[in-house]
């Protein structure tokens, strides 16, 4: 093993030894090589007359870039678009999202966290989560309504394998009982248990109630202080998408962190759906710990391995799309835009669930409870999934997701509010044109 391996692998044992017992094969033996990075870095703070060592072009002084290029993007300095960023991404949005974190959580208080490292968008940090602590055969706690590229990330790409727990109680909340259930039995088979959390849900568009969320917390505490090493991963891709008076407007990560040493806590959060910038690809990876020795240097021993993790795949995250977000990020009415855009799609939410109440859509399909995100599920009557789904395309033109069985997935984030009666008509019409008769 590479002694730079081996050093952060001492440091993480000495200070967290249940936190290295979670590393994956991989995630023992990645590191960030003292290699064209970190000899660049440390030349462009000591290289006072000559730096040649970044595999980039320089023009007087400025990165080399071509004007027809930087026209459309002149107010932005050449420095912050056409180099390399670092590793785990821009410092000053880096800094600038940690703070976010804390404003918008105050469940984290004063509780030593982990400074965001920059993922090329949600779906790299998930991989990141998997390089690091997922090997063949390890177990994945899901709920049975979840993200397919789960199933691509970490059974076909990792070898791991995927538990599932029925997402809903039959009150219609989160079935607490079920998650309890599936979580004991597999903490009593396996040394680690990753389970992953996505509030709110992608298909369905749930978050979990206050009540909810806090037994949740317990029950993750409670299995951990029984014995067994989780690796909570909580996919925040559409955080602050709330709908209802009555949820969880946190992160779990803040309850959780600091909590229990046995419980590694990994916050993947974004601007991609938070700030809808889609195919800017800017993401983020938080981890959180509780350790008997040294915290920060457990914190910078991770981080170091994740940067290997990056520096082994995609180098670095795209610079042009960070320097946009912090840009956009320190911009007066920021906030103010954001929360515009919220309301809107709170409003479609929120219009939807009436026209749901219409009595003649019982006839055709149930509704799985949403509060938040971009999404609901519909459970159709007597109607396959997949068949709706192509006869909706072929006699409507109308698309929507075929998840498997019974259900489908519809992205109201994408309908005016204006159409969301005319689509769900349309959803009707074509349950009953393959409804059997009688």
């Amino acid at each position: 093993m590479n002694p730079l391996a081996e050093a952060l692998n001492l440091t993480i044992r000495t200070h967290a030894p249940h936190v290295y017992e979670m590393l994956s094969s991989l995630g023992k033996r990645i590191f960030f090589p003292k290699g064209i990075l970190s000899q660049g870095a440390e030349a462009k703070e000591k290289a006072h007359r000559f730096n040649a060592t970044v595999g980039i072009a320089l023009e007087k002084g400025a990165p080399m870039h071509l004007d027809s290029i930087h026209h459309w993007l002149e107010s932005f300095d050449p420095a912050d678009l056409f180099p390399y960023a670092p590793a785990a991404g821009k410092p000053a949005l880096r800094e600038a999202w940690a703070q976010k974190q804390r404003r918008e959580n105050p469940s984290l208080r004063d509780r030593k966290i982990g400074k965001p490292i920059v993922t090329h968008a949600l779906t790299h940090g998930l991989t990141l989560v998997g390089d690091l602590f997922v090997d063949p055969g390890d177990t994945i706690l899901l709920p049975d309504k979840f993200w397919g590229n789960y199933r691509l990330i970490y059974e076909v790409c990792k070898g791991a394998r995927i538990h599932t727990y029925p997402l809903y109680s039959d009150q219609g909340g989160f079935n607490l009982e079920g998650f309890r259930r599936h979580l004991e039995e597999r903490a009593a088979e396996a040394k680690k248990v990753i389970v992953i959390l996505n509030f709110p849900n992608n298909p369905c568009g749930y978050t979990a109630r206050i009540r909810e969320a806090e037994a949740i917390v317990r029950i993750l505490l409670d299995t951990a202080r029984q014995g067994a090493r989780l690796v909570t991963v909580l996919d925040e891709a559409y955080f602050g998408l709330f709908y209802a008076e009555d949820i969880w407007t946190e992160s779990l990560f803040g309850p959780l962190v600091n909590q229990d040493e046995r419980l590694l806590a990994v916050k993947l959060d974004g601007a991609t759906k938070e700030y809808y910038v889609w195919g800017f690809r800017v993401g983020f990876l938080t981890y959180g710990v509780q350790c008997g020795g040294d915290v920060d240097a457990v914190y910078q021993a991770l981080e170091k391995k994740t940067m290997g993790a990056i520096r082994g795949t995609i180098s670095n995250s795209t610079h042009i799309s960070q320097s946009l977000i912090l840009q956009a990020m320190q911009s007066p009415g920021f906030l103010r835009e954001s929360q515009q855009k919220v309301a809107v799609l709170k409003g479609r939410a929120l219009k939807l669930m009436e026209i749901l109440k219409q009595p003649k859509f019982q006839e055709a399909w149930s509704v799985y409870p949403f509060n938040s995100g971009y999404f609901m599920c519909l459970r159709l009557h007597g109607v396959d999934g997949e068949t709706l789904r192509c006869h909706l395309l072929e006699r409507y033109g109308v698309g929507v997701i075929a998840t498997g069985g019974n259900d489908v997935r519809v992205a109201f984030s994408c309908i005016e509010e204006e159409d969301l009666a005319s689509l769900f008509d349309i959803l009707y019409q074509g349950v009953m044109d393959l409804q059997p008769a009688g």
